[in-house]
């Protein structure tokens, strides 16, 4: 997790992910923010985002990302 946040902070210094659970909801994070979102993950955890991936409730949290990310890293 610790890692994920690092990636979060880099990519949105201003946002308290710790805290913040309407990422996608509250528009806090945009598709731009998203696209990058993606491509860092997938480096950072050697794992492959799909588009049906691509749904608001994987990205409103640091927690829910999190979930996404333990799951592609088991497939």
């Amino acid at each position: 997790m610790d890692e994920l946040m690092a990636v979060l902070e880099e990519l949105r210094p201003d946002v308290d992910f710790e805290t913040e659970k309407g990422l996608i909801k509250n528009g806090i994070l945009d598709s731009f923010d998203i696209i990058s979102l993606v491509s860092s993950l997938d480096e950072a955890f050697d794992i492959e985002i799909k588009p049906a991936d691509l749904i608001p409730d994987n990205f409103n949290s640091a927690e829910a990302i999190w979930a996404l990310v333990q799951r592609l890293m088991e497939d």
